[in-house]
């Protein structure tokens, strides 16, 4: 059994635009007390690639799925073919989706480890984190496996950031947030300060969350705000917003 642990975001400014993509600069954490569980399973039916799991998209809409169709289209059709005649993807879904806390990218990114040993594909990380990139921004960051990254451009400048790790507590209300409304509320009141960002890169992610408001933490919480009214009722002192939402999180104490 793998286990696909879920992420928050210390902080996240944008800090750019590249063609339609917005730059980013942001703090990657993984959360070790929530993730998802997957496990390759006998098959049971004569799909090309059998999937188990609750899901609330389509197949071909799944990370999952797009991480096997971009691992095929990158040379390695043939023995991912030949692997999933007989083998099945079980997972059991423990991260919220739509939440902000980076499930499906890290399932992708898994699964794409998984089939990197079990296939013998050979591939190095940066090797999978160019496969995953097409599956999503996210997906880069999951695959190197740091416990804390900076994680920059459209998500693929993953820089490993050595400090303690913190124990996080997340809380997800039963709001789903659409990125790409996120993101189009953002660019109404589009702003840049691409110094704070810099600055905020080289201090410890609770220096961070010492120093700074949800807010100023987050470029993406004043939009997700306006989008969703109703998220203004979770704020909480000490409690922060993590991605596009629509959880939340804070630091326990050991």
């Amino acid at each position: 059994m793998y286990k696909a642990y879920a992420k928050v975001n210390i902080f996240l400014k944008i800090v750019g635009k590249r063609d339609n993509y917005h730059e980013l600069l942001s703090r990657f954490i993984l959360v070790k007390n929530l993730f998802d569980e997957l496990e390759f399973v006998e098959k049971k039916t004569d799909d090309a690639f059998e999937l188990h799991g609750e899901f609330g998209c389509e197949l071909k809409s799944n990370t999952i799925y797009k991480a096997y169709d971009a691992t095929c289209k990158a040379g390695f059709e043939k023995q991912l073919k030949e692997f999933f005649t007989c083998k099945a993807l079980s997972v059991k879904k423990n991260i919220p989706s739509f939440a902000g806390l980076g499930g499906g990218s890290s399932d992708a990114a898994i699964f794409l480890h998984m089939i990197n040993k079990e296939v013998n594909l050979n591939l190095s990380n940066e090797e999978l984190a160019n496969i995953g990139l097409s599956v999503g921004a996210d997906v880069p960051f999951f695959v190197y496996g740091y416990n804390s990254a900076n994680v920059s451009g459209i998500g693929e400048v993953v820089k490993e950031f050595k400090e303690e790790p913190l124990h996080v507590k997340t809380m997800t209300p039963n709001i789903k947030c659409d990125t790409g409304a996120v993101y189009r509320a953002f660019r109404q009141d589009y702003k840049v300060d691409v110094d704070l960002a810099t600055k905020m890169s080289k201090m410890s992610s609770q220096e961070l969350l010492n120093t700074y408001d949800d807010i100023t933490l987050n470029d993406l919480f004043g939009a997700s705000l306006s989008v969703y009214k109703e998220l203004e009722e979770y704020r909480k002192k000490d409690w922060y917003f993590s991605g596009s939402g629509s959880s939340f999180f804070t630091v326990e104490n050991d």
